[in-house]
């Protein structure tokens, strides 16, 4: 028997404002260095790409999160959209941060991806993350890459 149109309609929204909550969540972990939360948020087998290109894995994060290495004093987050592919969820948006790092301070626009994935306990973690900085194309830049 199939569902009707509208239970399809509700449970994408359901499961939007989930992801909306968790990346609030993971925003407010951030900023507060809150490894719990953190932890709570992130697959036992996260990868995340840091714009350095630095790969790290979910003890990665969660180690520089409780050593303070980094400190986020400033995430402003815009432009979030969400897309859903069955039980996998991805994310793209803007952050305008602000942060310490051991080699001084970093500020600046990036864009994100970050994915999450139901579990089989029905919950929705943290698999992967990519941030690339934001750059403004001089005059005699063009894009090199399609």
């Amino acid at each position: 028997m199939a569902l009707p149109l509208y239970a399809g309609f509700a449970q994408k929204e359901e499961n939007r404002h989930e992801i909306d909550r968790l990346e609030e969540a993971w925003r407010d972990a951030l900023l507060t260095s809150n490894t719990k939360a953190m932890d709570a948020l992130l697959a036992d087998d996260y990868m995340g790409i840091t714009p350095s290109g630095t790969l790290q894995t979910r003890d990665d994060t969660l180690d520089s999160l409780r050593s303070g290495r980094v400190h986020f004093t400033r995430l402003d987050i815009t432009d979030r959209k969400v897309r859903f592919y069955g039980s996998t969820a991805v994310v793209t948006s803007q952050a305008n941060i602000q942060a310490s790092t051991p080699e001084g301070p970093v500020s600046g626009h990036y864009w994100y991806t970050r994915v999450y994935a139901r579990n089989s306990q029905g919950e929705w973690k943290i698999v992967s993350f990519e941030a690339s900085r934001v750059h403004e194309p001089g005059p005699q830049k063009r894009n090199e890459f399609h």
